[in-house]
């Protein structure tokens, strides 16, 4: 069975906000849910060994996009 931890960073540690077996949930977590939090990293464990980590990122349908439209 796979284990998601989801961390909470916040510029001086990371904390625990998620730790669960239900990948949709875990996976749809925003750094705009949890307070003083300026990124969500996840960890996936299975079998008692981590399998893969990686920072969660917004989904491709929210507006991520910075690029400058000005013309000069």
């Amino acid at each position: 069975m796979k284990i998601y931890v989801i961390l909470s960073f916040d510029g001086e540690g990371m904390d625990n906000v998620y730790v669960g077996p239900d990948e949709e949930k875990a996976l749809s977590f925003k750094p705009e849910d949890f307070e003083n939090c300026d990124a969500l990293f996840v960890e996936i464990w299975e079998d008692g060994e981590k399998t893969d980590d990686f920072r969660l990122e917004p989904d491709e349908g929210e507006s991520t996009d910075t690029t400058d439209t000005t013309q000069t």
